[in-house]
């Protein structure tokens, strides 16, 4: 009965119908208009504003060439060439792949000529970067004694050679460590901080632990240090030190502090090297000289 009263609301003449129909259709086209057309206004570029950008770009190409190709004026070893500094010297991915590769073969470059043979840089660049070559002393040596083989008139290379003297490590001073080829001013302080937290080096196998070390400069510390008398240091109490104090010492830290506690708890006192190898997370390889440093 509701429906039938109701009925006369859903009737529409013939006009009414055509203008619903109509009004759909328009709102169709809307919808349709707004989906395929971009409203948004694309500012206009004319011919000298496109000049312009052209020659901004290029400008911006020869800035980004003559930053790439600035460097700090330092000597340095091309052997030890970090990726990052390669690039700032302008040198290409694949010229620094070819360094690394000739490098992983344990081969040196001892000249600017190697250097441009084994990665294949421009004459150009090779220019701006063989001033600032840094060779060890014995790769010219090498090639003085080469030029005096043959020669008596150079009665030098018949000489005596010069005595190499060893230092002690834990009196090596930051100039004494700059030194040695592949260390520089960040490296260096690195060797005297880790030092420093250990009180003195009872080693040269401890220059191992120091990070961003490679073999071949390791090397040559073993070459020109050594460790003299043992450093004066305060012995760490293994078997009664706190996991607070054990956590200070450079090789231990709080994980491994507190494996200490739990094991001296469970197995008594700790006696030697022997046992430190039995604490869970404890450096095999380091027991030895990590025992130097404590007081049983």
């Amino acid at each position: 009965m509701v429906f039938k009263k109701n009925k006369s609301y859903f009737q529409f003449s013939k006009e009414q119908q055509r203008g619903i129909l109509g009004l759909f259709l328009i709102i169709i086209a809307i919808q349709m208009v707004s989906f395929f057309v971009d409203f948004k206004n694309s500012p206009k570029i004319n011919l000298e504003e496109q000049k312009w950008l052209a020659l901004n770009s290029e400008i911006n190409a020869l800035e980004n060439q003559q930053n790439q190709h600035s460097f700090k004026s330092y000597p340095f070893n091309p052997n030890f060439i970090t990726d990052y500094k390669g690039y700032q010297l302008g040198m290409s991915v694949a010229e620094l792949d070819k360094l690394q590769a000739f490098r992983k073969e344990n081969k040196y470059v001892n000249s600017a000529k190697e250097f441009q043979a084994v990665t294949g840089v421009s004459d150009s660049l090779l220019a701006v970067m063989a001033p600032y070559f840094k060779f060890p002393d014995w790769v010219k040596n090498k090639s003085m004694a080469k030029s005096a083989v043959f020669s008596n008139k150079n009665p030098a290379y018949f000489s005596k050679k010069e005595k190499l003297i060893v230092k002690d490590i834990n009196l090596a001073t930051q100039e004494d460590l700059i030194k040695i080829n592949g260390i520089g001013d960040g490296i260096s302080k690195r060797i005297l901080k880790f030092k420093e937290s250990l009180g003195g080096f009872v080693s040269m196998e401890q220059m191992k632990d120091v990070w961003g070390l490679s073999p071949e400069v390791i090397e040559q510390l073993n070459a020109n240090f050594k460790v003299g008398a043992l450093p004066g240091f305060k012995k760490i109490d293994i078997n009664n030190a706190s996991v607070k104090e054990l956590a200070l010492f450079p090789y231990f830290r709080y994980n491994l502090a507190r494996e200490i506690v739990i094991y001296r708890s469970m197995n008594g006192d700790i006696k030697n090297a022997s046992d430190l190898t039995k604490i869970k997370g404890m450096s095999i390889e380091n027991a030895n000289i990590i025992a130097l440093y404590l007081d049983f």
